[in-house]
Parts: structure tokens; sequence; C-alpha cells
């Protein structure tokens, strides 16, 4: 709890230092568009890892060994889309929110079907990403006092919402750079109290999980959902919709001075990125290895009798005692924040300026766009907390597969979208489509639930995304003309 309470007076002291010259909309916003680079790239490791990839990618090497790295592999790709195809678009059209430029190329309606499934994706995604934090959190501390779980989680609800109240996403861009930083110690930490339990160096336990098949790097199976061409390609395009067409993570980047650095702190989080995750994967053999070689130590298991891979991190941090503790709950509460904090900013922008319409309208004076603001932060944090507390009784399976779940059925129109708004010059009927827009992610969910029978045992996985971006493209190609 003292860990807990410590560093939430950490980041209140950098919440104030970043706000204390400038609380207006620009700086809520848009940072005043006076982030250096390079904290951009730092924090948006720690805004892209969250508590998911805190433990999810880790207890994910029980079942998946380290197939989880052609995925990143995929990211570097899609990032590299994102710096060249991208930001050039954002910076030339002088955007807050990306999806006014559905509406500069189709029409109302496209710009707020963008932005619902935008508000859809996130609200749930980010969501479940901080209940995860705030349920492992409540297991390790706060069930033993006798606490409800919806107590602990309107406690950090309340807390992101009051540091991100002033300055928005002035603030953000400098809390991520500590969320970031505890995330990575924490990792770092654990692994190197595991090697010293077990007298090892760190390419001894590599070799020894290697030799037990824990860091098999290509599925080779076509048919696998984890096949390895697939998850290069499906890397790719999950971060081209999952951070190009976020409004989360391109605010952050729009903060940037100019094009030029915003490029640069997206190359520079790609490369980044490859070696956080090998961290959280190395972390994660540590932890398989530790558990099947100390006498009497049991996996969680469900009661399917399935290893809970999102349970092996926390179970084995409490049981290498204080300091290990400590470190897996700094990192916890470090996730949490960086789960949240920026999403609930993007989520005011995105309803602000593609529905309320900030940008376009006279007849609002500044003190009613910082009340409409506030008050749409609010309603947003509300929603966050309603969402956490619904979730609990349906957590059953690893959140990272929930998640990507989401995010293809979600980011798919997205994606149609934008690649039909850059890739050709026709018109579309923008009346319809937002039923284009329901419609393909029903499709893809059907072709998902029965791919084994209808492609002779194929399994749809993160594919589903490119899948989904496509029906919606051909769906568009239907409603248009030149």
């Amino acid at each position: 709890m003292l860990c807990f309470i410590l560093y939430t007076a950490l980041l209140f002291f950098v919440m104030w230092l970043s706000s204390r010259r400038s609380s207006g909309n620009d700086a809520f916003f848009r940072g005043n568009r006076r982030s250096p680079w390079f904290v951009v790239a730092y924090g948006m490791l720690g805004a892209s890892l969250s508590g998911v990839t805190f433990m999810s990618v880790p207890g994910g090497v029980y079942y998946g060994d380290f197939t989880y790295m052609p995925l990143v592999f995929g990211y570097v790709i899609g990032y590299f889309v994102i710096a060249f195809l991208l930001l050039p678009l954002y910076y030339k059209l002088n955007l807050t929110s990306i999806y006014s430029y559905l509406e500069q190329r189709f029409g109302v309606s496209s710009e707020r079907t963008g932005a619902i499934f935008f508000i859809i994706s996130r609200l749930l995604g980010s969501a479940l990403r901080m209940y995860l934090v705030v349920f492992v959190l409540y297991e390790l501390v706060f069930s033993s006092w006798g606490i409800p779980f919806w107590i602990p989680a309107v406690v950090f609800i309340a807390l992101i919402l009051l540091y991100t109240f002033r300055s928005g996403i002035k603030t953000v861009v400098w809390t991520d750079t500590l969320q970031t930083t505890f995330l990575l110690l924490a990792a770092i930490a654990t692994v190197i109290v595991i090697l010293k339990n077990l007298s090892m160096s760190p390419s001894e336990l590599l070799s020894a999980s290697a030799s037990e098949g824990y860091t098999r790097i290509f599925e080779t199976d076509f048919h696998h959902p984890k096949y390895y061409w697939k998850q290069i390609v499906s890397g790719a395009f999950i971060t081209i919709a999952m951070t190009g067409l976020d409004q989360d993570m391109m605010q952050k980047n729009l903060t940037c001075k100019n094009l030029r650095d915003a490029q640069k702190n997206v190359i520079t989080s790609s490369f980044l990125f490859i070696i956080v995750n090998i961290l959280f994967l190395t972390l994660g053999a540590a932890l398989i290895y530790y558990a099947s070689h100390t006498p009497g130590f049991e996996l969680p298991v469900g009661p399917d009798g399935r290893v809970l891979g999102d349970k092996i991190y926390p179970l084995i941090a409490k049981s290498m005692g204080g300091f290990t503790l400590v470190c897996f709950v700094l990192g916890m509460v470090a996730a949490g924040y960086s789960s949240a904090d920026g999403t609930l900013t993007a989520l005011t922008a995105t309803f602000c300026f593609d529905f309320l319409h900030f940008d376009k309208r006279d007849d609002l004076s500044e003190q009613q766009r910082v009340r409409y603001r506030k008050m749409t932060h609010v309603g947003f944090a509300f929603l966050y907390l309603l969402i956490i507390i619904a979730f609990r009784p349906f957590h059953n399976d690893s959140l990272i597969n929930i998640l990507f779940d989401i995010a293809g059925f979600t980011y798919g129109p997205l994606l149609g979208l934008y690649a039909f708004g850059l890739f050709t010059k026709r018109s579309v009927l923008d009346r319809y489509v937002p039923i284009v827009a329901i419609l393909s992610p029903v499709v893809c969910y059907i072709l998902k639930l029965y791919s084994p029978v209808l492609f002779g045992g194929y399994q749809l996985g993160f594919e589903l995304l490119l899948l989904n971006g496509l029906l919606s493209f051909l769906g568009l190609m239907l409603i248009s003309r030149k």
C-alpha cells in the first residue's frame, strides 16, 4: 500500500511540474506542440505495454513459447507506414482529432463512424487493461482486508481523472516516461532475483529454457493461429490500426514540434519495442523455468484445469518475498496508470472535436469549451469504471487474446475507411458508411466462428483485423462513385 501511495505522490508531482505554466485547451489536447520527440518515444513504450503486456506476455510463454515475437517484427513494418504515410497527412491537415480527416474526405457520418468505433474499442480495451491491474492488486492486497472490489477501482479512476483533469495530454506525455521506467525496472529486477535464486546467468537461463522448448519463436504450422508469416502480416496491420488510426497514440505524436520530430519518435519507438518485448518474453521464460524447478510450487489453474497465464507472475512474485512483490506492485501500478490516462484524454478529444466540433464552432467561448471538456472527461471516466466493475465475473482467459479480438472487430472498419480514402479518389454515399462499418465486423465474427469448418481446419487469428478492413474497403467500393 505504501508503494502505491508513494508512486502516486510522485505522479502528481510530475503533473504539477508539467502543467504549472499552461492548462488551457491547447495544452490539454495538443500539449502546445512542444513535446520533445525522445520523451514521447520513450513514454510510448509504457503506453503500448500496459498491464496486459506486463502479465499476459510473460504468462503466454507457457502455452505459446516466444511465438509472440513475429507479431512484434510486424509491428516495426507498421511503424514505418505510420511514420511515412499517416503522420505527414495528419501534420499537413493540422489535425487535433485524426478522425476529422474522414469528415474532410467523405463527410460527417464517416467522421462520426470512425470516432464511435475508436470510442468503443478504446473504452473496452483500455478499461480491460485497467481491470487487470485493479484485479491483481485487489487479490494481492485489498481482498485480505475485506474491501469490496469496486473500491480500489473507484480510487484508481479518481486518481487518473485528477492528474489528467488540468493539462491532459501535456501531463500524460511526461507521466508516461515515469510509468515506462517503472514497468521496465520491475521486469528487470524480477529476472535478476530469479537468476539469483536459480544460481544461473541470463545465457544459462535462455539455454535451459530453449532445451525445454520455451523459446521457440516461429510456428510453422500453416493452420495454427500463430503461424509466423500470419503473425508478421497481422502485426503490421495491428500497428497501423491500433497506433496509426488510434487517437490515443497519435495524439501523443501530434504534440511533437514538427513532422520530422514525430517521425523520429515513431521509428525510435519501433526498435525499442523489439528490445522491450524480448525482455518480457525472457521474464516469462524465467518465471516458468523457476516454477517448474522449484519443489512444491504449483502453477495457478482455473476450474477447467488450464494454467492461468495471467496469474503466473503475481503468484511467483508473492512467493519470492518482499522485494520481488514490491517490484511487481510498482510495475502494475505504473501499468494501470499508463493504460488509462492517455486514453481518457484521447476519448475526451475525440468527442469534443468529432461530435461537439470545437474546431468549427465560433459560438462557443473558451470558458464554455473548457466546461464541456471537463464534463466529457468526467463522463468517460465514469464509463471506464462501469466496464471495469462489470467485467469481473467474465475474466477466465488471457486478456491479451480478448483485447486482440476486440481490436480485430473494432479497428477493421477504421482500416477500411482510411485505406479507401488514401488509395482511391472515389467519393462515397456518406449516409451509408455506418451500415458498411457495422456489417463488416458481423461477417467477420461469423467467419471466425466457423473458419475451421469453412476453410479446412484453418483458424482465423490476428489476421481477422486485415480481413475486416478488406471487407470494409469492398463495402465502401459498393457505395462509392467517381
